[in-house]
């Protein structure tokens, strides 16, 4: 093996290594937050999370039909089948009111504040 190989694959090595820590820092600063949509309700309605640290929607539909999350104002829209559960990552997000609805049952709604 030549030593410029050597050195390339070290390189991959460092790479592979620096991009595992920064994906697992991220990992730890995502602020979880768990809905349940039944009886064609979000619950909880209304949740919260801190300011400026990247979210991650985890919605479990024990519904049987599927339902649409979605949210303008985040700008995010996710189908969840009957039965099933679907995650929807967010940015990070300023201090403020986010509402959340399914686009399938107008009076299903929810809201975010962020501080």
């Amino acid at each position: 093996m030549s030593a410029l190989t050597a050195m390339m694959k070290r390189l991959a090595l460092a790479s592979i290594c620096a991009t595992a820590l920064q994906a697992s820092a991220f990992a730890q600063q995502v602020t979880e937050i768990r809905l349940t949509y039944s009886k064609g309700q979000f619950q909880p309605s209304q949740v919260s999370a801190p300011a400026d640290k990247p979210i991650s929607f985890r919605i479990k539909n024990l519904d049987a039909k599927a339902i649409e999350f979605e949210s303008t104002s985040l700008r995010v829209e996710k189908v969840v089948a009957a039965g099933s559960e679907g995650v929807v990552n967010v940015r990070a997000l300023k201090p403020g009111r986010y509402e959340f609805f399914d686009d399938f049952n107008d009076k299903a709604r929810g809201a975010l504040t962020v501080q």
